[in-house]
């Protein structure tokens, strides 16, 4: 597999050309999409030529403990340091999702268990907020609808990273694992008799596509207008400005009503539409590749029940790591990292097995 870096370092090397060239800084998205195959491939190069050293310092303290024994312990400092950093490499050559490097589009929906749901919904919502401030992202509400209690019945938000993201850092490759069902255990606001009530709210996580990565005819689409509506009868516009939209070829539909004019409704409309169809063709693509390639495709299921949030325990347990942990009020104030980070670890091992196999 280490044969592969000598490939990836012309690679890199063409790539340092490319960005010091002034044509590339004038087509902002190439140079985005440049510079992070530039920081992938440097990470690559920096672990290579960090195993490299390790084996050249083993091999030297190997011929001196020959001569004396206290260079021994060296050896076996060396073996170990080496070991670690040969899986280092080892894992930072597992194909990637090109789409990791993207930002995301995230919905949240409430699901079984009424205006309970909808509840724990806003829950989730604040918890990726604030998991987004906390790793310098914008969140934008996309569009949203609220329920009777201050909940969401469904809400749409993009988040976007600031700059030119490290790999494995962008918004989408980190989120796309909290897609799935996530099970809340708690006495609802509207339990009289403090009773522990089960509820759900369900998360799709997707990439944001650009224009460029999805061509949509217009002729494809159907674009209705109506009244946009709030909870209780609240916010209720005097316009018509709320916009859905119908993807004709694959019966796609999507709904904005959080701006004022149908103009910006149907921009953000646009960008859902986008980010779905990526998704569809993704999905699509993944159902003909390798079983690496379709591990990914489970991770975004939204039909599968991936975590429970249990706050009379104050545990927050992931079903498919089989991480636990007992600081669940934490977590819904953003520290998500170390739930993610079991995710990513798990994923990581499944694709270099699969690899392997």
């Amino acid at each position: 597999m280490f044969e592969a870096v000598n490939t990836l370092a012309q690679e890199h090397a063409e790539l340092e050309q490319q960005l010091g060239a002034p044509e590339t800084h004038a087509d902002p998205r190439l140079a985005k999409q440049l510079n992070q195959r530039y920081a992938e491939l440097s990470r690559i190069l920096a672990a290579r030529q960090e195993w490299d050293t390790l084996g050249d310092d083993l091999e030297a303290a190997r011929e001196l403990a020959k001569e004396a024994e206290e260079f021994a312990a060296e050896v076996e400092s060396l073996t170990q340091q080496r070991h670690i950093a040969e899986e280092r490499l080892r894992m930072l050559l597992v194909p990637r999702d090109p789409a990791d490097d993207k930002d995301a589009i995230l919905e949240v929906k409430s699901g079984e268990g009424g205006e309970e749901s909808a509840l724990f919904a806003g829950d989730l919502l604040r918890m990726y907020t604030r998991y987004a401030e906390r790793r310098g992202w914008k969140v934008e509400i996309l569009d949203a609808t609220e329920s009777d209690l201050g909940g969401y019945k469904s809400v749409t938000v993009a988040v976007k990273a600031k700059g030119t993201p490290e790999p494995g850092e962008a918004p989408y490759g980190l989120l796309k694992f909290e897609g799935g069902v996530h099970r809340v255990q708690r006495v609802p606001v509207t339990e009289s008799q403090g009773r522990v009530h089960t509820s759900a709210a369900g998360v799709l996580v997707l990439p944001e596509a650009e224009q460029v990565d999805v061509t949509i005819d217009e002729n494809d689409l159907r674009i209705d207008v109506f009244r946009s509506s709030g909870p209780g009868g609240q916010s209720v516009n005097t316009t018509d400005s709320a916009v859905r939209i119908t993807h004709l070829p694959t019966g796609i539909v999507v709904s904005c009503q959080n701006e004022k004019s149908q103009l910006q409704n149907k921009e953000q409309a646009l960008r859902i539409l986008r980010a779905r169809l990526l998704a569809q063709a993704q999905e699509e693509a993944d159902a003909a590749a390798s079983d690496a390639r379709r591990s990914q495709v489970r991770t975004v299921d939204r039909s599968e029940r991936i975590r429970t949030y249990n706050f009379p325990e104050n545990r927050i347990s992931d079903h498919r790591t089989g991480y636990k942990s007992y600081n669940l009020d934490q977590v819904l104030d953003g520290d998500l990292q170390p739930v993610l980070d079991s995710c990513v670890q798990l994923d990581l091992a499944d694709r270099l097995a699969a690899l392997e196999s």
